[in-house]
């Protein structure tokens, strides 16, 4: 029997599922750079910047840890994870609460598996919480937002949908700083989630992947989990404010409220990935306990990136794109909407095509609105300021120095050159 022929008995909730979004530009960028293309990658949201130099001495000294780790984590990275949570998140967890997984991604998916429940989620959100509660057959239900919004959600809108069917089991997933917007959540706000959350005993996942890269210097970051500790599980990792994405190690830090859950999914988890890679949890037990070290390398990301953000959005207004300064993480949600007529008479009616346009003529990989929740028709996109050398970036930026355009021109050069195609493409 030919393979074409061959029954093919695929579950009908993966049937028609694509790759993830970020994955395939990743990839398309990569193929058009080989094809002698001048790309610019603002596709994939990767760290640019290394992972700090103590944590690579850890694993380095590390490298010899060759046995299966407990399911839930080695020790002593849990204890560090608890202590570093207690630390930014105002809570007060143990290591029995703490779960290490092989990327938060891969946490997310057993969470879906383990726990039956709707999904909640603002629209736009990234990009791969939604399949996954396909794969699984779980119900997605995205909340509208606004940009006048700052593209978040409220509590009345929370209440309005969880009034209408009380009793129904639901998670809600939180991302903030976010992904795709770079926006972030006020205090007050999360306190007024949080209490319409109780109310109908809303599970939040906190995706806190991004908490550490929070620009405003003024005002510390805030977790959900500090108003509605019951009934939040926060999530964390390696991959964006320790640059150490390929390292895949992920975080979740139940309330003891959850533990019931933290036990299913370590079995889960038992049945699956076994355990994280020993000496890449060996090493990151240096990076969660923190140091001045660290400390100088977060504040070097957070300046650097806040300039670079905050001049993006600048310069996109100037060219008549709508789009608001980021107060956290690398991505930005601009909008072409203002821009429509001129569009369409470019035959550009989606976000799809946009993009695809500004790819064949410009060589700037970006992604569409849709593919995070929004609308086909609006021509919303999201960028990841990301296509520079973070090291190079790091190794120039001298003590409290707030970079300036000059500075942004000398070592992030791809980016900047990236938005000025853009704008002049769009004139």
């Amino acid at each position: 029997m030919s393979s074409s022929s061959f029954p093919r008995h695929l579950n009908l909730d993966v049937r028609g599922l694509k790759p993830s979004a970020t994955v395939a530009i990743n990839d398309r960028s990569n193929a058009l750079r080989q094809q002698g293309r001048r790309i610019y990658k603002l596709g994939l949201g990767q760290s640019p910047f290394p992972v700090p130099a103590p944590v690579v001495q850890a694993l380095r000294d590390n490298a010899h840890q060759k046995d299966y780790l407990p399911t839930a984590g080695l020790l002593t990275l849990r204890q560090a994870v608890a202590d570093y949570t207690r630390r930014t998140s105002g809570t007060n967890p143990s290591a029995q609460d703490v779960l290490i997984g092989p990327g938060s991604k891969e946490l997310m998916f057993l969470l879906q598996l383990s726990c039956y429940a709707d999904l909640i989620l603002p629209s736009p959100s990234w990009v791969s919480y939604g399949p996954q509660a396909r794969i699984v057959g779980r119900h997605t239900h995205w909340l509208p937002t606004t940009e006048a919004s700052g593209w978040r959600i409220s509590a009345q809108d929370l209440e309005d949908h969880c009034a209408a069917d009380p009793d129904r089991p639901r998670l809600m997933i939180l991302n903030y700083p976010s992904n795709p917007t770079g926006n972030s959540y006020s205090d007050q706000a999360l306190k007024e989630l949080a209490e319409v959350a109780r109310r109908y005993n809303v599970l939040v996942l906190s995706d806190e992947i991004y908490g550490e890269l929070y620009f405003d210097a003024q005002a510390s970051y805030q977790s959900i989990a500090r108003h509605y500790p019951e009934g939040t599980i926060i999530s964390a990792g390696l991959s964006k404010w320790c640059g150490a994405g390929g390292w895949r190690l992920g975080t979740f830090v139940f309330p003891p409220e959850l533990r019931w859950l933290h036990r299913t999914m370590v079995s889960v988890g038992s049945e699956s990935y076994t355990s994280v890679s020993a000496p890449i949890q060996h090493a990151a037990v240096k990076a969660f306990e923190g140091g001045a070290e660290i400390e100088a390398y977060l504040d070097g990301e957070r300046r650097i990136l806040g300039a670079l953000g905050r001049w993006i959005a600048g310069t996109m207004r100037a060219a008549g794109i709508s789009v608001g300064d980021p107060q956290g993480g690398f991505y930005l949600f601009p909008s072409f909407e203002p821009l429509a007529q001129t569009m369409a008479a470019r035959g550009i009616a989606s976000s799809a095509q946009l993009c695809e346009a500004l790819l064949e003529a410009t060589g700037v990989a970006i992604l569409p609105g849709e593919a995070f929740g929004r609308p086909k028709e609006e021509l919303t996109t999201r960028l990841a300021f990301v296509d520079f050398d973070g090291a190079a970036a790091l190794d120039a930026l001298e003590e409290g120095q707030e970079p300036d355009e000059d500075w942004l021109r000398r070592w992030c050069p791809d980016v900047i050159e990236a938005i000025e195609q853009v704008c002049k493409w769009c004139q």
